[in-house]
């Protein structure tokens, strides 16, 4: 403030000196003309000034003009550092609004934010693929104009938000369960997250008909054991019928054992997801182990070509290997009526790969039963497959078996013509 008082002072002082000079010399009417002009230069000065802050104020370039000089100066350079503040403070809270933004839409789960009216404030790119919502089409609109099942339209307008809804056949394609719960925060504002629970869905409903078809397998034997028991504990049998019932009874036992065996195989398999080792498996051998076994199991009414093409071996886990190509093999030879022909054969395709196919005459299978038949206890004809001993893991074991070589499971079938299995393995799986 003094400084401001002692410019003002000097500056009259100079006008009054100017004045009483040209009075001296000129007359009164010049003196006053030359105390004006001395008053003006301050006045003048200063309106340059304020029109230069205009310009740059409307050009926004307040932070990169020239400074001026005398008084002027300490005003431009006290308001180009509140403007280079404000400025800065503005672009750290606009790259912490981006960052929120991208993790908001980096997030797995869809988020939208209400107002008070339940119009929508923001949403993220999965909620809108989920809700098939259009942000900049949708803002400010209410959500439940937009997303109108029943359903969700009564969690909202009921208010209570303490537990999730679970909607179904949602998205695009209508095959999605989303679970749906909503937070408050702010002013009667409120957030609803939306997580993506169609595989928790799947795995539950599998965990359900997995334990129901265990318990259906292991029933029907289990009665007819105790059925057999009753039998023989309540009825005294001569030795012709005790054999015939205790031959019945380890039917039955020998089929459960192979149940279990199945379990225990493919828990091991879902359990282990590591790459198969690198090991050299003799397919020769391999190749005799499958006949003799595929032999034994037709008793004499089939017709078997067993043949090796490629004298290159595969690489991977032996016991699982000969386990996958006996499924196959075992398979072909129970779906397979009397004096049908089963073939199995090794070879090495142009591309390098490894195919190992078995081909039979059997029934075939219906194309809609394709791609679920390495679904676990998946049968196309159950009454048959229990006849013929199969336990429905079979193909679900084999699946699980090419996984761990990086192998592909090829289905081609043709009804009242036959079927041909293929496990085709990678040029990296196939020894030099």
């Amino acid at each position: 403030m003094l400084s401001i008082f002692t410019r003002f002072i000097t500056l009259v002082g100079l006008a009054f000196i100017a004045s009483y000079i040209v009075q001296s010399n000129w007359g009164g009417n010049w003196a006053i003309a030359a105390g004006i002009a001395i008053l003006a230069i301050p006045l003048i000065y200063s309106y340059i000034n304020l029109a230069r802050l205009k310009k740059h104020i409307l050009q926004d370039t307040v932070d990169t003009m020239p400074l001026a000089s005398g008084f002027w100066e300490e005003v431009f350079f006290r308001l180009q550092r509140l403007v280079k503040s404000l400025k800065q403070e503005i672009r750290t809270v606009e790259q912490q609004h981006a960052r929120f933004i991208e993790a908001f839409q980096a997030s797995p789960n869809g988020i939208v934010m209400l107002d008070d009216q339940d119009q929508i404030e923001w949403c993220n790119a999965i909620a809108e693929r989920f809700f098939g919502l259009k942000f900049r089409r949708d803002a400010m609109q209410r959500i439940n104009f937009l997303l109108r099942r029943p359903e969700f339209i009564q969690y909202l307008n009921k208010r209570h938000f303490e537990a999730p809804l679970l909607l179904e056949r949602m998205g695009p394609a209508a095959n999605l369960s989303l679970l749906l719960q909503t937070f408050s925060f702010g002013d009667k504002r409120h957030l609803l997250l939306v997580q993506d629970v169609t595989d928790l869905q799947k795995a539950d409903a599998m965990r359900r008909d997995f334990v129901a078809n265990v318990s259906h397998e292991m029933r029907t034997p289990i009665t007819v054991l105790m059925g057999f028991l009753e039998t023989m504990q309540s009825i005294d049998l001569d030795k012709s019928q005790r054999d015939q019932y205790c031959e019945l009874m380890m039917s039955q036992a020998q089929r459960m054992k192979s149940l279990v065996e199945d379990l225990l195989t493919l828990a091991n398999l879902e359990a282990n997801t590591l790459p198969a080792p690198m090991q050299t498996i003799k397919l020769e051998a391999v190749m005799a182990l499958l006949k003799n076994d595929a032999e034994a199991l037709s008793q004499g009414h089939h017709t078997f070509h067993f043949d090796l093409e490629s004298a290159q071996n595969l690489m991977g886990d032996e016991r699982e290997i000969l386990s996958a190509f006996s499924n196959l093999v075992s398979n072909a030879v129970r779906y397979t009526p009397d004096v049908g022909s089963v073939s199995a054969k090794w070879s090495v395709n142009a591309e390098g790969q490894g195919d190992f196919s078995v081909t039979d005459t059997g029934p075939g299978i219906a194309s809609e039963h394709l791609s679920r038949l390495t679904e676990r206890f998946y049968r196309v004809d159950r009454s048959r497959s229990r006849d013929t001993g199969g336990t429905g893991l079979g193909l679900a074991i084999v699946k699980h078996i090419a996984n761990r070589h990086q192998a592909q499971l090829i289905i081609e079938s043709t009804p009242g013509i036959g079927s041909t299995f293929i496990l085709r393995f990678p040029k990296e799986r196939i020894a030099s």
